[in-house]
Parts: C-alpha cells; structure tokens; sequence
C-alpha cells in the first residue's frame, strides 16, 4: 500500500484535548476515504500539517484536504505546501492553485470568464463606512461582512441600514462585502462535488429557523439532492473556467432573483466532501489519485 498524507488541523486529531465540536465530520470522511482508497493500493495517515517531526519522504503524496485551521496562519500553511513540492511529493491539490484559491478575490477572475458571481466589493481595511456605502452601491439595506481568507462563516458579520456600526474599522484584516442574498434562507446553498472534473453528487445545506448560516456549527442541515440538468451544467460551468481540473472540488452556489445559479465559493483547499451522501466519492478519488501519481 502506497501510505498518502492527509494533512489535517491539529484539533481534530483523535485524542486532542481541544477536539473541534465537528471534528466527528472529519472521522466519517477519514472512513470512508480509507474504505475508498484501498482498493486502489492506497492508505491514508492523518497527519498535523504543523508537526515538524514527521518524515514526510515517505508518503507517496499529500492530500491537503481537512487542514481546516489554516486560515489565520494561511502564509505559514502555504509555505509548508511549497516546502512539500520542493522535495518531490505531489500535492494534491497543488501549491499553485491553492495559492490562488487561498483568498477569495479569485472570484473577480472567474467574472471576468463569465461565471455569474454575488456582486462584491473588497476593501482592504473594512470600516463603517464602506458597510454604509454598500448599500447603495448594492440597491440593498441587507449585506454581509466576510473575510477574503477564511470559511466556516467564521468572522462574518450581517448588517442592515436599522444596524449599522461606527464609521471605524470594523475587521482587522481584508475583507468582502456582499448583498445578502435572500433564498440562502428560503432555498438554501448548493454544493456541487466533483473529482477529476466528473460530478459526484449533490446536497442543498440550509439554516436552521432564524438564522442564515448553514453550517451545521449553527444548527445548519444538509440534504442530498438529484441537481436539474441546468444547475448540474451551471456548476460544471465554473471548473471548465479553470485551466484544468482540480483533482477534488466542491463548488458552493446560491440561486438569483434571475432562477440561476451565482458562484459563492470554489472549495479546492479543506471542503468536507460531504461523504455520507454520497460514500461513492472515496472511491472516486483514490482511482483519481492513483492515477495522478501512477
């Protein structure tokens, strides 16, 4: 068996005294990725991407895919990815896009190819005013605060015209401003995965009563749903813009008032695959591995 790396956070570890209260997501998905992997000659070590004392030479790649704590240490994690690829791992998905999937300006690039995305501005150092700005920029008295790197719905902030905060910073990195987009409460968010370009299947997360953020951190549910021909082809749309494909994507979506589909994000660094609907998807990717290592 060729041994893979999966780079995880360090508090979802088995055994952390500070377990992340989802890291139960990540033991479901490590199942069914060792189940999936096998078959092909492939096994799965969790590894921290923080310790040092690992002989990383050994592994045969490195799968980045549950490193969910990168975020505020997101220059460090990079490097350690370019440190990898300097070695001759292969790395999966690759320092390169990683770099460029890392901070969400990536966006302006796929509108610039023609993928319809939520309207966002991006200023550098946030403050009250640009909140109050947005509205009008927007047409909208309803809009959401979020970080250019970060996920999880961690940091963000939704502000109306009745909530506005004082003319001051009001995030302490670069942040995103976007108009909330209501049927993220009436309909729910998308997800869309993918391995190797083919589709693997599909869910629709939404908020529990009152809230609109669907992580299940906040009470947040996931169903798997059979996607329309025309939400399917809108979601594959957003991989054909790339060069080529990542080896593992999950492509976030919301519908418009226009019925189609706007990008929110394109998971290529840490997105849980949602495995339980779709268990098919460990399989999926130890063929696509396997075959990218050879």
């Amino acid at each position: 068996m060729t041994p893979i790396a999966l780079l995880i956070a360090a508090n979802v570890a088995s055994g952390a005294p500070d377990r992340r209260a989802d890291a139960h997501l990540f033991d479901v998905q490590l199942d069914i990725l060792r189940r999936g992997f096998a078959p092909s000659g492939l096994s799965i070590e969790p590894v921290r991407w923080v310790d040092a004392t690992v002989d990383w030479k050994r592994f045969g790649a490195v799968l980045v895919n549950c490193a969910w704590d990168y975020q505020d240490r997101h220059e460090d994690f990079l490097a350690k990815l370019d440190w990898f690829a300097a070695l001759g791992i292969p790395v999966f998905n690759p320092p390169d896009l990683v770099r460029w999937n890392i901070r969400k300006t990536y966006l302006r690039e796929f509108e610039q190819r023609g993928v319809p995305i939520i309207p966002t501005l991006w200023p550098e150092h946030p403050t009250g005013q640009d909140i109050e700005d947005s509205f009008g920029a927007f047409g909208t008295d309803d809009v959401i605060l979020k970080r250019q790197v970060g996920g999880g719905a961690r940091a963000q902030v939704r502000y109306s015209k009745h909530d506005l905060p004082p003319p001051g910073p009001v995030m302490d990195r670069p942040g995103m401003i976007q108009p909330f987009v209501p049927t993220i409460v009436t309909e729910g968010e998308f997800s869309f995965l993918f391995v190797d370009g083919e589709f693997s299947h599909a869910l629709v997360k939404r908020a529990q009563e009152g809230d609109y953020r669907i992580q299940e951190a906040y009470g947040g549910w996931s169903t798997r749903i059979d996607p329309t021909a025309r939400d399917e082809a809108q979601a594959r749309a957003v991989l054909e813009a790339l060069d080529e494909p990542p080896l593992y994507a999950r492509v976030d979506m919301v519908r418009g008032i226009d019925g189609s589909l706007l990008l929110m994000e394109l998971e290529v660094i840490e997105p849980f695959l949602f495995p339980a609907e779709g268990e098919h998807i460990g399989g999926m990717l130890g063929r696509a591995l396997k075959k990218r290592i050879g």
